[in-house]
Order: structure tokens, then C-alpha cells, then sequence
């Protein structure tokens, strides 16, 4: 297993300690905010456009079209996401549960660069290949509530299940499995800040050599009313290829809900490294009943 580099550790230190010792009353925010409810069910739409040249030197389009259903309980959810998929591109871009990463892959066989950044004196043909996306299976469990000095944290868990057709680029078409942390602490006033972080063991394709993949995320959320969220994060994950530099951007949403039932969402995603995308957008609502 890949042990994060010690800043990493520094800085989640820090962030455990600023959270821990606010001395704010309690409150949450977006989906957070919320008071849990009873069981319920939540039926999203999600569509996100992402847009990148991840450093391979030609351009990567992605249509990712995710139906989620989701099961609300009162201390969690269990979510399962179908997503139909349209990549346009040379191949070297792979969706792992609905996030992109560089594997230098070519469409259907083995490329014999895998492992190393693409040479422009060779470019790969530009192909547009759609279907069936890996389907995910999610879980997540609250395990405290935020009080005086605590945050609220939950814990969650991810199998993504092989179902995209690795032979036209869309995934890797292997199982991967995940686990990860949340936390979510009142700030001052309106304002919140959400700490995420988890570890992902990668499935390992033949002819490929894909680490296991870190992650975590920063942000900080603004409640302008009780039905309008904005918020900020900084977000970086673990390059699958050893040499790559790690994907990291800055995502920015709004979150509003129209009333206990209907809620929608806008976000958009600027990259700031050669990993991720140079730009996403991504809109959705979700049902609930």
C-alpha cells in the first residue's frame, strides 16, 4: 500500500486540529446540512462535460452521463451509478468511476509507451468511442455527529464493477475498490469547511502498470440561505503511471434546493496540473421520495 509523502500528513494535522477546535455551534451544509432523513429514496441526473490534453500533447473530450438511485438512511446511504459514457480522443485518458486519468493506453492492445509520456513525433489516431460506463457501488455510514468541537465525519466504501468496454478505452476492465473518510465542520457563521480524503486498489489490466491511488480534498461552503450553497475545493488524487504528475484543480458549486424533494446543482472544475482536465462542467438534480 502507498504511504502519502509526509507533507500530506503535516497537513492533515492541521486540518484535523483547525476542526477539532472551532469553537462554533454545530450546523452542515449541502447534503451535510441536512437534518438525516428517514428512509427515503433519491433518484440524480448528473451530466458532466470534461475537456483536457492531461499533458499527452492532444486533446481528450469526455460526455459523462451518470443515473444514480440512491437509498437514504437515517445514519447513511448505499448508492449504485449507471453511467453512459462518450470519449473522444487518442486513448491515453481512461474514466475510473467517473473520474479521468492519464494511462497511455490505445484502444483494444497494448501501447508500447504505457508507462511513459507520449513523444509527439507519433500521434495516436483521434477516435470517438461511447457506451456503457463502469457501474459503482457506493456506501457511506456517519459515524459522528458535529457538536461543541467535533466535526460530523463519515466513512464510505466503493466498488467500481467492470462494465465499460476496456476494448474501446472506457475503462480499465477491472474491479476497483476504495474506502474513504468525510468531515465537515461550522465555521464561523454561514461559512463551512469539508475535509475528504480515501485510498482506491487499483484492478491491474495486463500489459499495464497502474498504481493503487490516494486522494483527498479541501473546501470551504457558504450558505447565502438555507437554499443556496456555494463552495470551493482544492482537490488531488494519485497519477496512475509512475513519472506523471499528480492531477489537482479547483472545483467550484452551487448547490440549491428547491424544496425537500427537488434539488439541483452547478459546478465547474479548473485543472492545475497536466493530469486533470483543463476545464469540466458539470450540472445535475436529484428527486427525492
Amino acid at each position: 500500500m502507498h504511504v502519502p509523502p509526509p507533507h500530506i500528513h503535516c497537513a492533515w494535522g492541521l486540518l484535523f486540529l483547525f476542526f477539532m477546535a472551532s469553537p462554533f455551534p454545530a450546523a452542515q451544509a449541502e447534503e451535510k446540512a441536512e437534518e438525516k432523513p428517514e428512509e427515503k429514496w433519491q433518484v440524480s441526473f448528473t451530466p458532466s462535460y470534461l475537456s483536457g490534453d492531461y499533458g499527452q500533447g492532444s486533446t481528450t473530450t469526455i460526455t459523462y452521463l451518470p443515473l444514480s438511485f440512491q437509498r437514504l438512511f437515517r445514519d447513511g446511504d448505499i448508492s449504485l451509478v449507471i453511467p453512459w459514457v462518450s470519449l473522444t480522443g487518442d486513448c491515453s485518458v481512461t474514466l475510473l468511476s467517473g473520474v479521468p486519468n492519464v494511462t497511455s493506453g490505445q484502444c483494444g492492445e497494448p501501447h508500447p509507451q504505457r508507462g511513459r509520456k507520449k513523444r509527439a513525433s507519433t500521434p495516436d489516431p483521434i477516435v470517438t468511442n461511447s457506451g456503457l460506463g463502469d457501474i459503482v457501488l457506493r456506501g457511506r455510514y456517519y459515524v459522528l455527529d458535529e457538536g461543541v468541537g467535533l466535526p460530523e465525519i463519515a466513512v464510505t466504501a466503493r466498488l467500481k464493477i467492470p462494465t465499460a468496454d476496456a476494448d474501446k478505452g472506457l475503462g480499465t476492465g477491472e474491479f476497483d475498490e476504495g474506502f474513504g473518510i468525510e468531515m465537515t465542520r461550522t465555521l464561523v457563521g454561514d461559512w463551512v469547511g469539508f475535509v475528504d480524503a480515501g485510498f482506491t486498489f487499483i484492478g491491474k489490466p495486463p500489459g499495464i502498470d497502474l498504481r493503487n491511488q490516494w486522494y483527498y480534498d479541501v473546501g470551504l461552503g457558504y450558505n447565502f440561505t438555507k437554499a443556496l450553497t456555494a463552495s470551493l475545493y482544492y482537490e488531488e488524487w494519485r497519477a496512475l503511471l509512475d513519472g506523471f504528475q499528480n492531477p489537482q484543480d479547483l472545483l467550484f458549486s452551487l448547490g440549491y434546493t428547491h424544496s425537500p424533494a427537488l434539488r439541483m446543482n452547478l459546478s465547474t472544475q479548473i485543472g492545475l496540473s497536466d493530469g486533470a482536465p483543463s476545464y469540466g462542467l458539470t450540472g445535475g438534480v436529484s428527486v427525492r421520495f
